[in-house]
């Protein structure tokens, strides 16, 4: 279905949006816990335990945990598996792997949602040169969240970052079909869908205070991809291994303000 008129994105008030990244900041705590927890050896079970941990001792609940039956306080996805990956003790990390953790705390009923993907120990060039990529790619479309603009010119800002990622970083990326960005507010998934790529100038009007799930999902492969039986775990179709980065962002007259900071350092 196409885009009609000049629709707008809601804004919410400047108490909202410190209500939201007082939600977010405990996810960047959340995240930065389990990537100091990431070692080899250690599980993805493990590492849910310790963001749930985080969560809850600040006053918040984990978003994820039960959202639509989904099992978990995070999603850990590991090399190929692009997202919503089930933490599991079976799934146990090794020297090198690629891991993304998406996590959603939810405070005083407004939610923050965001994502990273890290290497365990360092990683392959390659593969580290996609992580690299895959976040550069996110702080373009963030960079494009500004009051007057349409939904799809943060669309277009992440599919021509992709290919200009390429160049710089000498990598082919696949960008994830099917997958991308959404609304937030007091639910972790709000219209509108915003794509990793697209034309610009179409959809709906960001305005002050709109605030918008920013999250490409890049790989060193296809852009196809697949469930797995579990309804819930999306891996590559061809094996590749895949990065996804995510900040909840808001529009300001200030310019973009992310509401999913890491504490200082990180």
């Amino acid at each position: 279905m196409g885009f009609r008129g000049k629709r707008r994105i809601p804004g919410k008030t400047p108490g909202e949006l410190d209500a939201m990244q007082a939600a977010g900041e405990i996810v960047g705590k959340a995240l930065c816990a389990v990537r100091e927890a990431a070692k080899p050896g250690v599980s993805t079970l493990e590492l849910d335990a310790v963001a749930e941990a985080v969560i809850r001792d600040a006053g918040a609940y984990p978003t994820f945990l039960g959202y639509q039956g989904f099992p978990g306080s995070i999603c850990a996805s590991v090399n190929e598996v692009i997202v919503h990956g089930i933490p599991s003790k079976e799934v146990v990390l090794r020297g090198g792997d690629l891991v993304s953790i998406d996590c959603g705390a939810t405070l005083d009923g407004w939610v923050g949602d965001s994502a990273w993907s890290f290497g365990v120990g360092e990683l392959a060039p390659e593969v580290a040169a996609l992580n690299d990529a895959t976040r550069w790619v996110m702080e373009q479309g963030i960079a494009a969240m500004v009051p007057g603009a349409r939904l799809t010119d943060v669309s277009h800002a992440l599919e021509t970052a992709t290919r200009q990622a390429e160049k710089r970083w000498g990598v082919t990326l696949g960008i994830v079909d099917g997958y991308g960005g959404h609304g937030i507010g007091r639910t972790m998934h709000e219209d509108p869908f915003l794509a990793n790529e697209g034309k610009p100038g179409k959809g709906p009007v960001i305005q002050e205070g709109t605030t918008l799930c920013v999250e490409p999902m890049l790989t060193l492969g296809s852009w196809d991809n697949e469930v797995l039986e579990d309804a819930w775990t999306v891996v590559t179709a061809d094996g590749s291994w895949a990065a996804h980065w995510e900040h909840t962002v808001a529009a300001t007259s200030e310019g973009p303000r992310i509401l999913t900071p890491r504490p200082a350092g990180q």
